[in-house]
């Protein structure tokens, strides 16, 4: 499995903003989808963003759609999320993770990703 590294959560006010990174341990993450899902306390981990391989195609959960944006740089093994116009329902465990399957097709489920990070505290105060 690729072992992955959150960073850049935070406390922020509503209005805010963050951005988060994800290193991955292997040159092999660069032909992975990756993808960020968060979880809220007594919740189930949620779909937040994924990228396709390339960076070409990114994907979206409806309630983040055109305040956060995905992104990846391959030579720097590493995926972003960044996070405008934060709100206080933002407030979660944020993972990164990894869908092992080369130049595959990326996806929002959960079940579909086999490497996961420990995750990034995002505070939204109101």
């Amino acid at each position: 499995q690729v072992q992955l590294v959150e960073s850049g959560g935070g406390l922020v006010q509503a209005g805010g903003s963050l951005r988060l990174s994800c290193a991955a341990s292997e040159r092999t993450f660069s032909t992975y989808p990756m993808g960020w899902f968060r979880q809220a306390p007594g919740k189930e981990r949620e779909f937040v963003a994924s990228i396709n391989w390339s960076g070409g195609r990114t994907y979206y959960a409806d309630s983040v759609k055109g305040r956060f944006t995905i992104s990846r740089d391959n030579a720097k093994n590493t995926v972003y999320l960044r996070m405008d116009s934060l709100k206080p329902e933002d407030t979660a465990l944020y993972y990164c993770a990894g869908r092992e399957v080369p130049y595959g097709l990326t996806s929002y489920d959960v079940k579909d990703f086999g490497s996961w990070g420990q995750g990034t505290q995002v505070t939204v105060s109101s």
